[in-house]
This record gives C-alpha cells, sequence and structure tokens, in this order.
C-alpha cells in the first residue's frame, strides 16, 4: 500500500501503533528514569490523540464540529513533534527510531494543515 494514498484516518492510526510501541520501548529502557517516565506518557497521550480525534471527526455532529475535531488533532501532533525532539535530543532512545517517527509526524502535520486550511476556506 502506498502511504500516499491512505486517509489520515489510517495513517494516524497507524503512527500511534508506533507511538505505542516506542512508548514501550523507552520505558523497558529507562524505567528507574523518571524524566522519561514522564516524558514518554505524554508522548503516549498526545501520539495516540491524533488517530482518536480523527476518527471523531468522522461522525462530528456539524461542520464545525468536524473542524474542530482536525484541529485538536493538529495541536496534538504539534506536541507530539515536540516529545519527539525532546526525546532524542536527551538520548532517551535510539535516535534511527525516532528519526522515522519525526518525519512521519511532519507528514501528519503537513496534511492536517491542508485538511484545516480547506475546511475555514469552506467555512467562509
Amino acid at each position: 500500500m502506498n502511504n500516499n494514498s491512505i486517509t489520515i484516518q489510517k495513517r494516524s492510526k497507524l503512527f500511534a501503533s508506533r507511538v505505542i510501541n516506542a512508548y514501550a520501548e523507552i520505558n523497558q529502557k529507562n524505567h528507574f528514569n523518571s524524566a522519561s517516565v514522564v516524558l514518554s506518557k505524554q508522548f503516549l497521550r498526545s501520539g495516540t490523540s491524533i488517530g482518536a480525534n480523527c476518527s471523531e471527526a468522522l461522525y462530528a455532529q456539524s461542520n464545525k464540529d468536524f473542524l474542530s475535531k482536525y484541529l485538536i488533532a493538529l495541536k496534538e501532533a504539534s506536541e507530539t513533534r515536540y516529545w519527539i525532539e525532546l526525546i532524542i535530543d536527551n538520548e532517551l532512545a535510539p535516535k534511527s527510531k525516532f528519526s522515522s517517527l519525526l518525519k512521519e509526524i511532519e507528514i501528519i502535520i503537513k496534511i492536517l494543515v491542508s485538511i484545516t486550511k480547506k475546511l475555514k476556506a469552506k467555512q467562509n
């Protein structure tokens, strides 16, 4: 399957699965490091929230609610990028694994920016 042809719902769900696996890996290697526990939990929450909000958007109650769900997903994606950068900068996980997560979250952010811009234009 070509990653460029999948929906944002599918892409964000696949990303969430990668976040869950990365979270488990961080905690397995750093279970006595309280900073890594806190950062990884924040990463887990925001990284899985993106897909949840994209999924909720499919059953939005109104156009305004639809846009709101994608805007929340975008905020969560931005937050996730922040946590990934901190995890990389502080060497809490293998840089190679998190560099690929960083690339994927950048793609997700671009998709969500595009979606929200189009939705805002339709509302105006």
